[in-house]
């Protein structure tokens, strides 16, 4: 079985996480998201990817090689420019040989596979739309179908009193490989307002398949965060690499915790990092690797990323770190705030409401405060 990951976009909307990073390749607990999602795909019957790529393509390569690490076919093809979702798959119609996962890049789930392929055969479906439901349909597309769940119409965020079902499209398609033949070549073509409208005219079989696996787009700041949370506290299959030291508590590799530390899990923490005395690590929280918490520093909710060093009484809440940072002594950080790589901050900065710091900015002391 292949499958296709649009994998092309800028990540725009998670700068400055991804300036220095593919959105796909960011970290998910520690592990490359794109892998993860690679994973989950072998371990549901997919022993071939496509990864359709536009950004940073190099990346991927160096990563993920030709998947034989992960145990899979994988095909890293560059788009000559960006075409669009249909577009991009379009460009490579030429290895697909039979029914077809197509994946958004940054959509996270655990969506049971295997059953919506059932599903597809079943109702001999040319084109299958995963879909979710939602509380608020009107920021999203949705998706009408009949008793047999056949797509009667789509409808893209609708007014309040246009909404019909609350189901929305959750960006994992089942396609034939002959319903290309109506995506233009080497055009910017869209699935939602291209190739499914033109569907529905043509009379092609096409399914809704509704599901209530988890759901989420990892694309914006405060979705990362929480999709980190989810997964710690166990609302999505997960599995966690290294070893459980503690009541949810997993370590991987080796680190150095003083006694006088205090972690209440869920927590990862990553190989090399340092503890230090009277330092609070309070779970839902992921620690990169090479990290060195400083004494009496008090992190909770907190995502860092590898090589970040925590001065004395620093205090971090539900906010991510990037690579390489440098934070001084007494400086809070909260309420989604959002650090790219290679910071330097001196002391008592305090940086709150969802602020974004771009990578190797440098800040004195009390720079910043509120």
């Amino acid at each position: 079985m292949k499958a296709v990951i649009l994998v092309g976009g800028l990540g725009t909307r998670l700068r400055p996480l991804t300036c220095n990073t593919p959105k796909p390749m960011i970290p998910l607990v520690n592990q490359p998201f794109i892998e993860w999602m690679l994973l989950r795909l072998r371990d549901q019957g997919i022993n071939e990817v496509i990864l359709a790529v536009q950004y940073l393509a190099d990346r991927f390569r160096a990563t993920l090689g030709d998947g034989s690490r992960l145990g899979m076919k994988l095909h890293v093809v560059e788009e000559p420019e960006p075409r669009g979702t249909a577009g991009a798959v379009k460009n490579v119609e030429h290895l697909l040989d039979g029914p077809t996962f197509i994946f958004n890049g940054d959509v996270m789930t655990d969506l049971d596979l295997q059953a919506m392929l059932a599903f597809h055969r079943e109702r001999q479906s040319k084109v299958t739309i995963s879909l979710t439901p939602v509380e608020d349909p009107t920021q999203f597309g949705l998706v009408e179908m009949d008793t047999n769940n056949h797509v009667k119409r789509f409808l893209e965020k609708p007014r309040v009193e246009d909404i019909t079902t609350n189901l929305i499209n959750a960006g994992t398609y089942i396609i034939e490989p002959d319903v290309f033949r109506y995506v233009p070549p080497n055009q910017f073509y869209m699935f939602e307002r291209g190739l499914f409208p033109v569907v529905l005219q043509t009379g092609d079989p096409m399914y809704g398949f509704p599901s209530r696996a988890y759901w989420t787009d990892i694309g914006k700041p405060q979705t990362y965060i929480d999709v980190h949370h989810d997964i710690l506290i166990g609302k999505v299959k997960y599995g966690f690499r290294g070893t459980e030291i503690a009541n949810r508590v997993w370590l991987e590799g080796d680190a150095t915790i003083h006694p006088s530390a205090q972690i209440v899990g869920p927590v990862v923490i990553g190989d090399g990092t340092v503890v230090e005395r009277g330092a609070r690590i309070i779970g839902p929280t992921v620690l990169g690797a090479r990290c060195h918490i400083g004494p009496d520093a008090s992190l909770e909710g907190a995502v860092l990323w590898d090589d970040n060093t925590i001065g004395e009484a620093v205090t971090l809440r539900n906010s991510v770190l990037g690579r390489g940072n440098s934070i001084g002594p007494k400086t809070f950080i909260s309420d989604g705030a959002i650090i790219g790589d290679d910071c330097s901050f001196g002391p008592e900065n305090r940086l709150e409401r969802g602020i974004r710091i771009w990578p190797g900015t440098v800040l004195g002391e009390k720079a910043i405060s509120f």
